[in-house]
């Protein structure tokens, strides 16, 4: 799949509506369309990566910087302190089913262990 074909890169370029709730150069957070807890946001690299399996030492800084975007997003609506959960599905017995990385921001209810 190129990136131009990506459903998750047409979201970051603006080619498809999304309901997003942060941006910055590198990244775009938006609201699932098939939520699985009251707060179900993605946050997606900006650049297209298929999976965290892609990952290259180079994208460290990227990483994070999901992960912080993540964290900062949890605090905004409101799931910082009662807890809330980050989930990045790789591969498709991993479960991702889009082939573009991105990092589930789960809250708003008590999650259980094991998952899935």
């Amino acid at each position: 799949m190129t990136a131009g074909q990506c459903i998750f890169c047409r979201i970051a370029a603006g080619d498809i509506p999304a309901k997003i709730v942060a941006h910055d150069d590198d990244a775009v957070a938006f609201r699932d369309i098939d939520p699985k807890a009251p707060t179900h946001i993605l946050v997606i690299p900006r650049r297209h990566i298929a999976s965290a399996r892609k990952l290259e030492p180079a994208d460290a800084a990227l990483a994070g910087r999901l992960l912080l975007m993540a964290t900062s997003i949890a605090a905004s609506e409101g799931i910082a302190d009662s807890g809330y959960r980050l989930v990045v599905n790789t591969g498709a017995e991993g479960g991702q089913s889009v082939d573009h990385l991105h990092v589930h921001l789960l809250g708003g209810r008590v999650m259980r262990w094991p998952p899935g």
